[in-house]
């Protein structure tokens, strides 16, 4: 039986076999979560992504911000280049004579009033005219009650012009006891406040640009020797205001 048993030959220099490098993985894992480092084959996390959104967002409101600030600068620019070269100058306007071609007032309180109004309007400007367009009203008030109405003349005004205007009047409003009692007081007295107001629409012209549609206001406190129709009335103290509505 010794004969017949056989001896296999051992390769001493053979490593013996290592068991799975599960618990390196395991390892390589706990570093990574303590480290805060992906593994190169990992996707990046889903967070990520709205940061990304979040940063282009405000890249483009600072874009935004940038732009309008330049707009802005450009357009205070122009307007600074405009008023050193042309140096506007609002216009003037006075009510130089009122005429009352009618004024009654009826058993209901209801007042009937035709007036004649003559307006001188100065442009001091040099190198500004003055578009007067359709759409505009002037009024006669007493106190918060308007009398009667009609429309400024449509006209162009040139440079350093002084234009005088006509402008008729005409209405009926409803007058209450209180306000009749105070109109036939001032009108006894012979100190009558009167309002003149103006709504047109301009259009500025610089040189040869003619710019965008405006809105005059005008404010002309007058205060008249009377209101009766046919007598000479006198205009006993007069201020006007005028401003640009953009």
């Amino acid at each position: 039986m010794a004969d017949h048993q056989r001896i296999h030959p051992v390769d001493v220099e053979r490593p013996p076999p290592s068991a799975p490098a599960v618990h390196d993985a395991f390892l390589g894992s706990d570093k990574t979560e303590e480290t805060g480092l992906l593994p190169p084959n990992r996707p990046a996390s889903s967070a990520e992504v709205p940061r990304k959104k979040r940063n282009r967002c405000c890249r483009c409101l600072c874009w935004t911000v940038v732009a309008v600030v330049v707009v802005i600068v450009l357009l205070a620019a122009t307007v600074g280049i405009l008023y050193l070269v042309f140096r506007p100058k609002i216009p003037k306007y006075s009510v130089n004579r009122l005429t009352v071609t009618a004024f009654s007032v009826d058993a209901n309180l209801t007042a009937r009033a035709t007036f004649n109004v003559t307006v001188t309007a100065w442009n001091p400007n040099k190198k500004i005219g003055i578009y007067y367009d359709d759409g505009s009203d002037i009024g006669a008030w007493y106190e918060n009650t308007k009398l009667c109405n009609g429309t400024f003349p449509e006209f162009y005004q040139g440079h350093r012009n002084t234009t005088v205007l006509g402008i008729m009047l005409s209405g009926e409003a409803r007058l209450q006891g209180e306000l009749l009692s105070a109109l036939q007081q001032a009108e006894a007295e012979g100190s009558v406040p009167i309002t003149v107001l103006v709504d047109v629409p301009v259009q500025i012209k610089f040189g040869a640009v003619k710019l965008w549609r405006m809105t005059g206001k005008g404010t002309c406190d007058l205060v008249l020797s009377s209101l009766s129709a046919g007598d000479e009335i006198s205009i006993k103290s007069s201020s006007c205001h005028f401003k640009l509505k953009l």
